[in-house]
């Protein structure tokens, strides 16, 4: 519980059990005698337990799991306060404090700097949808909204959105704050740091290794870090202006989310319905898809966010019946590892060719084999090469220099030629000197584009004492202790046994007398009502969330038809009519994106199927397209 919490004198609702992995909420409000709502989930995390707990137990080996090539998605949902982003986050200048992105960024180089005969390319992005606009935190301008797009063969992606290669931990957490720095945050009655929308950091880890066949197979593995927004009660927020427009854009992705996960867990949906939100339809995969999934629920425990507990507690406990395929991704076509590694193969021929790299590679080769008596790798002949690459240009060029230099001074020397032929000959050697310094200029380009992509590809593993970091040299404190993996395997166990219990005690139970048999039987009636009773109260409870759920959702649908209102008001009384016709005939539906869109020209408006023209009140139309027209933006 918080200190306001505290000071505001509420009681505590939650129990938990953190052997079992058992959550028990009560009722504030609940008549004597009322049972407490249990649920069972696969680890429970109480306050005592700490962030390395959590990453050991539960994130590291989805995170194993990512770096073998299998797409893997980490899910913080909560009510705003509850600490998701502290979760996901945490306290990065205190190690104990460190959240599940920079433990799982330490934890990803450093299997890298260990790995041996494999080559790894990880890139990172960072996106956030704030009032279903997607908006890449890393890109210069931020005011620009993406469109996502799908791909037949990749699945749905973000178009445009920015990607950066990292080859440490100080890099990937720069790239990771410069996005932070933008990210919407506001403040409410709930929290003074409020996330104001869904935040999304992907990692790509792209793994290059010689299989058993000889030739080269890339697995590629994919990091969705997603911190969702916090849900809450309008009533509950006391803000005002963007707070509740957000407020409502935040819960209808977080219901649309909700609809998702009951049509997954249901079986007799036809219909998964990823299209009604920007979150669920980005996520597709994470949510009955290619990949493992992690949902961390976060609960408050004060009796006034008891409404609120309750209902992630029900959200959490249908998301855990979802059954995804993951499967590893192998050779993909669209890896850029694979196109670094074929630019360098043809740069690397080019310089060969112009004589800078292969006199110096067997050089290096030799001397390698003269210390440790075996073959040198790859990987140490271009790190050879690029320490000598400079020098073995410019002595090649010196070299071509002098000698057409002492040329053209023995053409001038030589009284023997006519004075238009020595002339001539002259002009031939200056020609040829202005052709070496382009030459030159060509080769330091090359040089330098070779040892820009060998850097960038190079995987630390095989050079840790050269390019290592020293982070990535620290050894890595918090490994897969069997003490994690032994207690997880009794909670799994533990939680079992109880369900056998129940269902063979009837089975075990022997009666020496008809009194005992009846007081047996008695209480077991009991026990049975009691659970009746809590099963109407579970049904009267999820009534009444209904009730809740639909009052916002008829709270936000009235917002909007005043703004619509308004719109229809500015159209009749301010747009001429042969300005509103234009409007009209610009636009045009995208059944791709869902929304309708203005085109700048008449001609430009699809025909096709993707792009039908859809019936709709030419005030709404005219509405529509007011947001993005010029004049009456």
């Amino acid at each position: 519980m918080s200190r306001k919490e505290e000071a505001a004198g509420y009681e505590r609702v939650l129990e938990l059990d953190v052997k079992l992995g058992q959550v028990s909420i009560r009722n504030p409000r609940a008549a004597p005698g009322e049972l407490p709502k249990t649920f069972t989930f696969d680890a429970v995390y109480d306050a005592s337990s700490k962030q390395a707990d959590l990453y050991d137990e539960t994130v590291r080996p989805l995170i194993d799991s990512v770096l073998q090539g299998f797409n893997g998605t980490i899910f913080a949902y909560g009510q705003t306060g509850t600490g998701k982003t502290y979760t996901m986050q945490g306290a990065w200048a205190e190690p104990e404090k460190r959240g599940i992105i920079p433990s799982s960024f330490e934890h990803i180089f450093t299997h890298i700097s260990r790995s041996q005969n494999q080559q790894y390319l990880v890139r990172a992005s960072y996106l956030e949808i704030y009032q279903e606009e997607i908006r890449d935190l890393l890109a210069k301008d931020q005011s620009k909204k993406l469109e996502l797009k799908e791909n037949p063969e990749t699945g749905v992606y973000i178009k445009d959105l920015s990607s950066f290669v990292t080859k440490n931990v100080k890099e990937i957490e720069h790239v990771m704050n410069l996005g932070s720095q933008t990210r919407s945050v506001g403040s409410t009655n709930m929290n003074e740091h409020s996330s104001r929308s869904h935040a999304i950091f992907l990692i790509t880890i792209e793994c290059s290794e010689t299989g058993p066949d000889g030739e080269e197979h890339i697995r590629v593995g994919k990091l969705n870090l997603v911190d969702l927004a916090g849900s809450e009660r309008q009533s509950k927020m006391g803000a005002h202006g963007e707070r509740p427009k957000e407020a409502s854009k935040i819960n209808l992705s977080l219901s649309a989310l909700g609809n998702v996960i009951s049509a997954l867990v249901d079986g007799k949906s036809t219909h998964i319905p990823y299209r009604d939100s920007k979150l669920t339809r980005l996520l597709q995969d994470s949510l009955g898809g290619n990949a493992k999934t992690i949902m961390v629920a976060t609960l408050g425990p004060a009796s006034h966010s008891y409404d609120e507990s309750l209902s992630t507690l029900r959200f959490a406990n249908r998301a855990k019946n979802i059954k995804n395929k993951p499967r590893v991704n192998e050779d993909p076509k669209d890896t850029l590892l694979r196109e670094f590694q074929e630019e360098i193969v043809r740069l690397k021929a080019q310089l060969e060719k112009r004589g800078m790299l292969g006199k110096k590679r067997r050089r290096s080769s030799r001397r390698k084999k003269a210390v440790d008596g075996e073959s040198a790798t790859e990987n140490e002949g271009e790190d050879d090469n690029e320490d000598g690459l400079e020098k073995n240009m410019e002595n090649y060029l010196k070299e071509q220099k002098e000698k057409l230099e002492e040329e053209k001074a023995a053409i001038q020397d030589d009284h023997s030629l006519v004075s238009e032929e020595k002339q001539k000959l002259l002009q031939e050697k200056e020609k040829m000197i202005e052709d070496l310094r382009k030459e030159q200029e060509a080769t330091e380009l090359l040089a330098t584009k070779y040892k820009v992509r060998v850097a960038t590809r190079r995987c630390w593993g095989q050079s840790p004492s050269r390019g290592a970091t020293r982070i990535e040299k620290r050894v890595w404190r918090r490994r897969p202790f069997p003490a994690a993996l032994q207690k997880r395997r009794e909670r799994e166990m533990q939680q079992e046994m109880l369900l056998r219990d129940e269902e063979t005690m009837e089975l075990r139970e022997t009666y020496t007398s008809l009194q005992q048999e009846v007081e047996i039987k008695t209480k077991k009636l009991k026990k049975l009502y009691a659970k009746l009773q809590a099963v109407k109260a579970e049904i009267q409870d999820q009534h009444d969330e209904y009730i809740r759920v639909r009052q916002d959702l008829e709270e936000a649908q009235n917002e909007q038809t005043r703004e619509l209102k308004l719109k229809y008001l500015i159209i009749e009384n301010f747009i001429p009519p042969e300005e509103k016709n234009k409007i009209m005939n610009r636009l045009y539906f995208d059944g791709e994106e869902d929304q309708w869109k203005n085109s700048n020209q008449m001609k430009r408006r699809p025909t096709s199927a993707v792009g039908y023209k859809r019936p709709i009140s030419q005030y709404a139309r005219v509405a529509m397209a007011m947001g993005s027209h010029p004049r009456y933006r």
